[in-house]
């Protein structure tokens, strides 16, 4: 997946997908939490009070064993 940056005021943004908003039940106004690893080029974001994604068919098949 990829997303432009772009401008709100004299910041920089990056959108969320909505598929994304809505699988994890994000809302407007729901605190995010930011880490950067500047030496990796990364911005990690954890959104609190989103429901956990069901997990990959492959993944649980693999635990089995």
């Amino acid at each position: 997946m990829s997303q432009k940056v772009i401008r709100t005021g004299n910041s920089a943004a990056v959108t969320l997908p909505s598929e994304f908003v809505k699988d994890l039940g994000i809302h407007i106004g729901d605190q995010v939490r930011v880490r950067t690893e500047k030496d990796r080029g990364k911005i990690i974001f954890s959104f609190t009070g989103v429901k956990q994604l069901p997990l990959d068919e492959k993944f649980l098949q693999k635990s089995k064993r």
